[in-house]
């Protein structure tokens, strides 16, 4: 199995993959939820671990009684704020030589200034909610040196409302007998929701770009 289908799997069986973990190895899969969610906000090279899918599927867990959601809530979060914060801690130490050196797309980085330009510093709360953007919003707001107390502050707002909303949802809306039934598209859902904005702002961009050029 090629590391693209691992992915892919990984995204749209979560549940499944959540369940089989939890009864294997019992309560070492909160270790595990705060490792992945870590390292999706807290590494630029790691987008592409399952973020918003992944607290909704929990949640539907912990409705069986599988998880604790209080606990999940204390854990993904403490992970989303952590991560946030080394995230922030990279771009304001080696930032600009990654950028340089082009270990990082510069298109993700433009993307991702091009928030902070539209909505200062709230875009660290508004970028949870958007993949991609919400692993570049800290890396970036190190490179510009924003006050890191600043920072701090839309971190923890940011990592509580992203948490509780999708816990919030998976827990009341994932035993629904269609969610259930249908939870691999209801996974892709949440997963093209999530990236609408940037497809939005892309093409925005773009007719913006063909507009100057006529």
């Amino acid at each position: 199995m090629s590391f693209v289908s691992i992915i892919l799997d990984l995204f749209i069986h979560l549940d499944k993959n959540l369940e089989i973990i939890m009864q294997n190895y019992g309560v070492l899969v909160y270790p595990l939820l705060f490792l992945i969610v870590f390292l999706e906000t807290g590494l630029v090279v790691t987008p592409f671990l399952p973020g918003d899918s992944l607290i909704f599927a929990a949640a539907t867990i912990s409705a069986k009684d599988f998880l604790n959601i209080y606990l999940l809530f204390i854990i993904i979060s403490l992970a989303a704020v952590i991560g946030d914060a080394l995230n922030y801690f990279i771009g304001k130490t080696i930032g600009r030589e990654i950028v340089k050196r082009k270990y990082i797309k510069e298109e993700y980085i433009n993307k991702t200034q091009t928030f902070y330009e539209k909505y200062g510093g709230k875009t660290i709360v508004i970028a949870r909610f958007i993949p991609l953007v919400r692993t570049f919003a800290p890396f970036v707001a190190g490179i510009g040196k924003m006050k890191y107390s600043k920072f701090f502050f839309y971190n923890v707002i940011g990592a509580i409302l992203w948490v509780a909303l999708f816990l919030i949802l998976g827990f009341y809306f994932g035993s629904i007998p269609f969610v259930k039934n249908n939870f691999s598209f209801v996974i892709l859902a949440i997963i093209l929701v999530s990236i609408a904005p940037l497809f939005i702002e892309y093409f925005k961009h773009k007719k913006r770009k063909l507009n100057r050029t006529v």
